[in-house]
């Protein structure tokens, strides 16, 4: 982690800017290894620091000791206010997408003189690169969600509810070691497989009913993603249908990752498959995002995000086809992009639509 404190430094160093202040916690965490719930740091091309409290002090001395560290004993920002006079600091850089209104009008009264420097995006574009180490812990989150499916696909039943499912399911990874969920599950079935983020209800699962299943989890601070669609019984004709035009979409999609291309072309790739077959307008999302440290992180598969890939990356290929009050299906996986290709992190069967409760 001294290593990515450095690289920023590098970075304030060489656009002329004294400090940076990083609360955001995925940042926070990233550049520290800090897992308190509050806390800040202080990065500068030379000396950094981790501002704690009494009851973290501890904590942030084992986590963090290539940090110096800053004992807060008033607000956080009356700390920065202090250190602005030992470090010398005239321009502060802040993390634009975190802090918000009342935080920064507080920087700005307690550091008059201070050029207070909106920056989004700096560590984010750090983290998008995983390195080894990340990639095993990512992994293993993602392996937990191959069980996890399994496991549920014995579980579901006519007769039970969406929130039945998804509490079954987050039980059973929590007891593989998951220390929670990276979103709320989302357990859609029947027309409301037509809701792209149909959180689970008391909807009871009927036979008959299309089934999607959109879970991750967070193991070792880092998340996972995977969707799969089943059929409760004997699928309606139209949702088999559209589940294999999904599939070949998706297929479409993973082709088209790799080191080089630019994220919007992977958002193509899969899209022109569902409007080749007419289903242009029921697919209304981006085609992915990367996963990290946080589930929802840079790049975005999308037609507006012209990122190019590059080796390290974790992306989400996740086409679906949603008709409204009809049902809906969506397919994804997660993969580490490779200068070749992509690598699958997540292998539960999606090659066939898999009838269960037969």
């Amino acid at each position: 982690m001294k290593n990515r404190v450095q690289k920023v430094g590098r970075l304030l160093a060489e656009k002329g800017i004294g400090a940076m202040l990083v609360m955001q916690p995925e940042n926070r965490y990233y550049l520290s290894g800090f897992t308190g719930d509050t806390g800040a740091l202080l990065i500068t091309p030379g000396t950094s620091y981790i501002c704690v409290d009494f009851r973290y002090i501890e904590q942030a001395r084992e986590q963090s000791p290539h940090l110096h560290l800053a004992r807060v004993t008033g607000t956080i920002m009356e700390k920065l206010a202090e250190m602005r006079e030992s470090t010398g600091f005239n321009t502060l850089a802040f993390e634009a997408g975190f802090i918000n209104y009342h935080l920064y009008s507080t920087l700005r009264d307690k550091l008059p003189g201070v050029a207070l420097a909106p920056l989004d995006g700096m560590v984010e574009k750090l983290r998008r690169i995983k390195e080894p180490s990340e990639l095993e812990a990512i992994a293993a989150s993602m392996a937990l969600l191959d069980r996890g499916f399994e496991h549920i696909c014995g579980f579901i039943k006519p007769g039970v509810t969406e929130a039945a499912v998804s509490l079954e399911l987050e039980i059973y990874l929590r007891r593989l070691g998951a220390s929670g969920t990276s979103f709320p599950f989302i357990v859609a079935s029947g027309p409301r497989a037509s809701l792209p983020h149909g959180e689970a209800s008391d909807r009871v699962i009927g036979k008959g009913d299309i089934l999607t299943l959109d879970f991750g989890v967070i193991l070792n601070h880092y998340c996972s993603d995977m969707t799969r669609t089943v059929s409760v019984g004997a699928p309606p004709p139209e949702m088999e249908k559209i589940y294999y035009i999904v599939l070949e979409a998706q297929q479409a999609g993973l082709n088209a990752v790799k080191a080089g291309v630019g994220a919007n072309s992977v958002d193509r790739a899969a899209r022109n498959v569902i409007e080749g077959y007419g289903y242009g307008e029921f697919f209304g999302h981006g085609t992915g995002h990367g996963v990290g440290l946080a589930v929802h992180e840079a790049p975005r598969l999308s037609a507006r995000d012209d990122t190019v890939l590059e080796a390290g990356m974790v992306v989400t290929v996740e086409p679906g086809i949603y008709l409204p009050g009809r049902g809906g299906v969506r397919i994804e996986d997660s993969v580490v992009v490779e200068r070749g290709g992509c690598r699958l992190l997540t292998r539960a069967p999606k090659d066939r639509l898999m009838v269960i409760a037969q």
